[in-house]
């Protein structure tokens, strides 16, 4: 309490001194223009001066500058402009009344803008001539040079004031931005990391993260470490030097990282991995050190830089093309700060990134980050944890089957399903309804999957009747292969980029065989086969799915070694070291491309013995599809029948069928080791062409 206390006193006590500066600056300002202004009179009238120089109402006149006459009337002219009603004595009589009313105090000078000098002279000599005539004294009068040295400061200063603050405003926004910290120009070394301490926290604890079972317990133990070293140290144990956080996106690093915030009880400083990246050379190694520097003044503490690949990529890359090393002596900083030949007891560096694959062996190694956490996608027990807390501020209509919806989204990552929760409300509210309905969560797969949908889009008939029996091509052959994908829904309404497009719900697997991969890719081709079937010519409709087979088929050859002509060979590098350089024969190369293609060939030779031989009921799915225009596995149970090799318990109860669109890992050449096939949902569609002419016919 009392800490709060003495940070509310400094709170109410600071004040910034530049203001007082700004305050003197405009006092003086307006005290000149104030002191300018009393007892000064603006006339306008020469001839109206001449008429009263020429009756001697005037004295002290002045030239003053070339540009301007100043001058007095005596008792007289004053009594003149008083009884006078003429329009130019008017601003003269106004302000002698004011005078005679005590309102004014002194005799005010009078001051007259002239526009030539020599024309003036002029005037006044003829006046003179004629009061001499008269026996009156001629009216003298002289040069004054009058210098403002408020105003001529300012105009010297002004320019040299302006350049300074353009290139201070420049300064600090290159240095990060407001001020403290690194914000100003001489601080721009400073670390720019977010401290979280005395209280301060992200409000996020261990209980906001659902899932990621694995990653929290190694998490937590290092925030436990800290609570009470003891339990540990007393067994010879040493607090960790650093935890990797690696995984795909959305998969709740930096949600980890934010409820070590909330949970730790000790200074947490959050940054970016690209807050180090300066344009000036040496400012990244300094905020490094700067934030060592006061991390280990708040010992024990916890660093987390967020994606980490913005500086800690792999060293002597690329040098070739002429790029700086500045990155370079930021990471060679890090790996000094973190385990070098100085001390850094009680902090603990904890990293995200989804690119460790790039990051340098040196800051990979034991010492530096002991642990490295994979945090991978959620499987369904772990998207049912994760559904409950995000569906927790969302006014439901009565009791939602969160197992179902975690069947339903296979592939999601966290984000996603936080995504597709506000989707449902949002599509709720777009129908006016007052809770959200399992619909709704339905409705907002398939737009976040599939696109938005349009009805409007204009397909002609021909085009229509193609997509129908594109997509029957894939149900049926889906349905009748026993390795493929349980199919959910096929529709030919567009959505997205697609005119039409089969959802299938796989089983969530870790490894795949070979029969799945060919099973999977004859479904693909069932598209362009029924197309050569039935109309005798093929489209462009089939894109998405030569894309998906293709690099099925290139990876069973060159990555997963499942081709009996090149062997049990990979050729998948997964360190990228060799991206401009194959790692094969040209000869070698010829193979594989031939034996991809054979592959492909067969499995479309495949799909076309299989609907040539349920020919009948191909027809029949697809006229069914063209007069609902969306059908689902009912429908094809009426067509088909059961598929003989299903069991009940795998596949779900769906009373108003999901359709899921998420590309499979076959579909990437470059899997990580957990994600060796397809553990989510095949993609099939009707990919709408980029020329519009090229469309299905």
């Amino acid at each position: 309490m009392a800490d709060n206390k003495n940070n509310d006193n400094k709170k109410k006590v600071s004040f910034n001194v530049y203001w007082i500066y700004g305050i003197i600056a405009v006092s003086i300002i307006l005290v000149q223009f104030y002191m300018s202004g009393i007892n000064e009179v603006k006339f306008t009238s020469r001839d109206a001066f001449l008429e009263l120089a020429d009756s001697n109402y005037v004295s002290n006149v002045s030239i003053v500058n070339h540009q301007r006459v100043d001058f007095r009337l005596n008792k007289e002219g004053v009594n003149f402009v008083l009884n006078s009603s003429r329009s130019e004595f008017q601003p003269l009589k106004k302000v002698y009344k004011n005078i005679s009313n005590g309102m004014n105090s002194g005799t005010p000078v009078i001051q007259m803008e002239i526009a030539d000098v020599g024309h003036f002279e002029q005037g006044m000599s003829e006046v003179n001539k004629s009061l001499k005539l008269r026996g009156k004294k001629p009216i003298e009068y002289n040069l004054k040079e009058e210098v403002n040295y408020l105003f001529t400061i300012l105009n010297f200063l002004a320019p040299i004031i302006i350049l300074v603050l353009i290139w201070m405003f420049v300064m600090r926004r290159m240095g990060g931005g407001g001020g403290g910290g690194g914000g100003q120009i001489f601080n721009i070394g400073k670390s720019k990391a977010q401290l979280y301490d005395k209280g301060k926290s992200t409000n996020v604890t261990f209980q906001d993260v659902a899932g990621l079972t694995g990653a929290k317990e190694e998490i937590q133990e290092i925030v436990e470490f800290l609570k009470n070293p003891k339990r540990y140290t007393d067994l010879g144990a040493k607090i960790p030097k650093g935890a990797l956080l690696v995984g795909p996106p959305g998969t709740g690093k930096t949600l980890l990282a934010k409820a070590v915030a909330g949970e730790a009880k000790v200074p947490f400083f959050s940054l970016s991995g690209s807050d180090f990246v300066e344009m000036f050379v040496g400012v990244g190694a300094s905020r490094v050190r700067d934030l060592f520097k006061q991390a280990k003044e708040k010992a024990p503490s916890i660093i987390f830089i967020d994606e980490i690949d913005a500086i800690g990529r792999a060293r002597g890359k690329n040098n070739s093309f002429g790029s700086n090393d500045e990155r370079e002596n930021t990471l060679n900083q890090l790996l000094t700060e973190m385990d070098g030949f100085g001390t850094n007891s009680g902090v603990i560096i904890l990293a995200a990134t989804n690119r460790a694959d790039v990051l340098d062996s040196a800051l990979m190694r034991a010492g530096r980050f002991d642990r490295q956490i994979y945090v991978d996608m959620p499987d369904i027990n772990e998207r049912k944890a994760i559904f409950e807390v995000h569906l927790k501020p969302i006014k439901l209509d009565g009791a939602i089957d969160i197992e179902f919806l975690a069947k339903q989204t296979p592939g999601f990552s966290g984000a996603d399903i936080a995504n597709l929760c506000n989707e449902a409300a949002l599509i709720a509210a777009r129908h006016n309804k007052t809770s959200v309905d399992k619909q709704d969560f339905l409705d907002a797969v398939d737009r976040i999957v599939g696109g938005l949908e349009k009805k409007n889009k204009i397909i002609t008939k021909s085009e229509k009747k193609s997509i129908a029996f594109h997509e029957a091509g894939h149900a049926t052959t889906s349905w009748l292969l026993e390795y493929a994908s349980p199919l959910v829904k096929v529709t030919i309404v567009p959505r997205g980029q697609s005119l039409g497009a089969a959802w299938y719900l796989p089983e969530e697997r870790s490894i795949t065989t070979t029969e799945q991969i060919l099973d999977e890719m004859c479904s693909a081709l069932g598209g362009r086969a029924a197309e050569q079937l039935m109309f005798g010519k093929i489209s462009t409709g089939a894109l998405s799915d030569l894309e998906k087979v293709t690099k099925q088929a290139y990876a069973m050859v060159s990555i997963y070694g499942l081709n009996e002509k090149v062997g049990n060979i990979s050729f998948y590098d997964s360190q990228g070291r060799d991206a401009f350089t194959k790692p094969y024969s040209d000869e070698t190369a010829k193979i594989i491309d031939e034996e991809a293609s054979k592959i492909i060939e067969t499995q479309y030779q495949r799909a076309l013995q299989i609907l040539t031989e349920n020919k009948e009921k191909l027809v029949q799915l697809a006229e069914k599809l063209l007069e609902q225009e969306v059908i689902f596995k009912e429908d094809l149970e009426t067509i088909f029948g059961k598929r003989p090799w299903e069991k009940e318990e795998e596949v779900p109860v769906i009373e108003t069928p999901a359709p899921q669109q998420i590309e499979s890992s076959e579909n990437s050449d470059t899997p990580t080791s957990n994600e060796t096939e397809e553990t989510s949902v095949v993609e099939d569609v009707v990919e709408s062409p980029t020329n519009e002419e090229n469309k299905a016919e």
